[in-house]
């Protein structure tokens, strides 16, 4: 069916907008999908055009029962909070508007508006489940190697005080290699289960001052080429918790950041951001808070890598050579020990970790 021209002059306009927008004829074959709705959908206008909701989605029956009653003029709009599922992509959670046009050509519009906050909030769920589980993977895996290793260590001793008095210093070399390779990983196990060992020592928690403690760590390390930038909303109330265990997750961040910014601290143009705020009623874990600390950590290192950038909280994930994947796994930990959660933002030029902790 073509479109005359001066529909076509007002669909034109429609590519002016933020969200999607799909127009249907009364069979509800697609007729017009604008530039939002290509890229929400994935696909190019050309493609779109003459199919129908039952092509594009799985689940189409709730959204072909509104089309309906659009076609039959039961209401001039209709808003629905939708879970649109597609083959071979992520389901899409959509604030869905239904309106009937008064055009028998063109009868029906959708409009879809991704739902940012459900977005949020199942990803959050995902990254606490996650995390439940690491732990528990976690704690079964280091006490598992925690009592081999003792095994090990003992019999190297025991075969050092065995060794030939001849060929004692050259046969020492291998013994020693074997206790201090148990040790070292006894050390990685010991950081390992610390986090679920060592009870919170709550008190008063300035965020502030956690915030220049960290610094001073990092000035004393990166002391040239990096300049740390203060961007704190002084207004913060004081809340309960374990000041160590914060200190501790926020120089993890900083202490990457600084790494990743090898490059630029020898250009002498790196830059990382201690930035904080409040935010309002957010909800964390399922649960809602009236207040929230928004803390953000940013630096403007190469980014962190596409490929693991979903994994970056996993124990033993490291996008630097010679890491041990450890930092942010107890960082993520920590935080949530505080009812809070971390999420992280990256491309090339801009990493911004965030920290989200109710407050009172």
């Amino acid at each position: 069916m073509p479109i005359k021209t001066a529909e076509r002059n007002v669909l034109a306009s429609l590519d002016l907008l933020a969200s999607a927008v799909l127009v249907l004829d009364q069979h509800g074959r697609l007729v017009f999908a604008n530039a939002a709705a290509e890229n929400l959908l994935e696909s190019s206008s050309r493609l779109l055009q003459q199919q129908t909701l039952s092509d594009l989605f799985l689940n189409p029956d709730q959204l072909l029962a509104i089309f309906e009653q659009a076609l039959q003029h039961q209401f001039d709009d209709s808003r629905q909070d939708l879970i649109l599922e597609r083959v071979g992509r992520e389901p899409l959670w959509v604030d869905t508007i239904v309106t009937a046009l008064d055009n028998p050509e063109m009868p029906v519009l959708i409009e879809l508006r991704e739902n940012v906050q459900q977005l949020k909030l199942e990803r959050e769920e995902r990254l606490i489940d996650q995390s439940q589980v690491n732990k528990e993977l976690i704690r079964n895996l280091a006490h598992e190697i925690k009592n081999p290793l003792g095994g090990i260590r003992g019999a190297a001793q025991l075969l050092e005080l065995e060794l030939p008095e001849r060929h004692v210093k050259e046969l020492r070399e291998y013994t020693q290699v074997i206790i201090k390779e148990a040790d070292r990983l006894q050390t990685l196990v010991d950081r390992l289960l610390a986090p679920h060992r060592l009870a919170q020592i709550v008190g008063d928690v300035n965020i502030h001052e956690v915030c220049e403690r960290v610094r001073s760590l990092i000035v004393a390390e990166f002391p040239s080429g990096l300049s740390i930038k203060r961007d704190y909303d002084l207004s913060i109330p004081q809340f309960r918790g374990d000041k160590e265990q914060l200190i501790q997750a926020i120089l993890n961040i900083a202490h990457n950041a600084a790494q990743a910014l090898q490059e630029r601290i020898k250009a002498g143009d790196a830059e990382l951001v201690f930035q904080s705020r409040v935010v309002r009623q957010v909800t964390l874990a399922k649960v809602r808070y009236r207040l929230a600390l928004d803390l953000h950590i940013i630096d403007n290192g190469p980014g962190i890598p596409a490929e693991i950038q979903e994994r970056i909280f996993y124990p033993l994930v490291s996008g630097r050579d010679g890491g041990s994947g450890l930092g942010l796994t107890l960082a993520q930990t920590f935080v949530q020990q505080h009812m809070g959660v971390i999420e992280c933002e990256s491309r090339p030029g801009y990493t911004d970790f965030r920290i989200l902790i109710p407050l009172p």
